[in-house]
């Protein structure tokens, strides 16, 4: 673990001296606490204290941390796996206590390969009681998208992919690359940037992370062969794809931004990393990761650790952790406790999920 530490050191990029790395780090202690899983996409904590979990081919189950044992709740039969289609992310109601609902986004066949979202209702034992909040997103065998986010307002976020189709994220009649934004019912919430049309933001290409914190939304997105971006996402600005990769740095590109309010990302990658989960940190079990975002990548399979200012709004250090260990990576989640959770997307069965803490 120590050798881990210290290559990590060797390889962060500061941004701002002002802010450096804490100075004490804690020595991390990785434990393998399931195995046996095929594609996972989605984790989350859940206030029930265990991991709850969606697998592409339809199954949603829930982890028990502390035993490994994984128990089955639902499999949805309607999901229809096509490349990298099928039963993708999953978000738990804040108010699961007295309100025990739980939104999954999925891919299915209807007059074409589509995605919906669909809302259950957890009974102790299994979803049920199914109810459709959004449906007839275009789809394909790459960029579906998907994660969800539920705000302390109570608004649902969603991200779709460009369902490989670049005439899409640009055009506001479509659902496709965009990050949509809608109430818990399903309605289109009345302060949105168009009445009556469930997009917040256009021109993404494929956002895999998504989460609120420190009040603002961050994403993260999969770009070509270039850019992949960490973005802060805002009410109706236009993130540019497939006009704008990264930044606004080609004449072109400059008088898109300036003509379609273009909102430039954070951070890019080039070459891509395969940007996936995204996760906020703020707890002091594992101290030098206070104020980061974490995020997982599948092509250069680690975990980045990016500090943010006191703003909140800038990266100002990134660190890599646990590169090539294991293989590619989906998402992440956080107990609040502290630890962290990874969840591998190699197939075969073989998925696991890995537990991060300190020594």
């Amino acid at each position: 673990m120590l050798v881990v530490c210290v290559l990590l050191f060797s390889q962060c990029k500061k941004d701002d001296d002002n802010n450096p790395t804490d100075s004490n780090p804690v020595v991390l202690k990785e434990s393998i606490i399931a195995e046996g899983l095929n594609f996972p996409w989605e984790i989350v904590w859940g206030p029930d204290n265990f991991i709850w979990i969606t697998e592409r081919g339809g199954k949603i189950s829930r982890l028990n941390p502390e035993t490994g044992v994984v128990t089955l709740l639902h499999t949805v039969t309607e999901t229809a796996t096509n490349g990298e289609g099928g039963l993708l992310g999953m978000v738990l109601h804040p108010n699961f206590a007295t309100t025990p609902q739980v939104f999954v986004a999925y891919n299915y066949n209807s007059g074409g390969y589509k995605e919906k979202v669909v809302r259950y209702t957890y009974n102790g034992t299994a979803l049920i009681n199914p109810v459709t909040i959004i449906e007839n997103i275009p789809a394909a065998s790459i960029h579906n998208g998907c994660r969800l986010v539920i705000t302390p307002d109570l608004k649902l976020f969603i991200t779709t992919g460009d369902a490989n189709n670049t005439t899409l994220p640009q055009n506001v009649s479509s659902l496709s690359g965009k990050v949509l934004r809608l109430n818990l019912d399903g309605g289109i919430p009345v302060d949105n940037p168009v009445a009556g049309n469930p997009y917040w933001s256009i021109g993404h290409r494929n956002a895999q992370g998504l989460v609120f914190a420190n009040n603002i939304l961050y994403s993260s997105e999969h770009g070509p062969s270039s850019d992949d971006e960490i973005n802060i996402i805002e009410k109706g600005r236009n993130y540019g794809w497939p006009d704008v990769r990264g930044f606004c740095n080609e004449t072109a590109e400059q008088s898109f931004c300036t003509t379609n309010n273009v909102k430039e990302p954070l951070k890019v990658w080039t070459p891509t990393t395969a940007a996936c989960g995204l996760d906020y940190y703020n707890n002091d079990l594992i101290p030098q990761w206070k104020n980061s975002l974490l995020m997982v990548a599948l092509k250069d399979a680690r975990l980045y650790q990016m500090k943010m200012s006191n703003s909140f709004n800038t990266i100002v250090e990134t660190n890599e952790f646990f590169v090539n260990d294991y293989g590619r990576m989906r998402d992440i989640c956080i107990s609040p406790t502290g630890k962290v959770y990874i969840c591998t997307s190699n197939g075969g069965n073989n998925d696991k999920i890995i537990e991060i803490s300190k020594e």
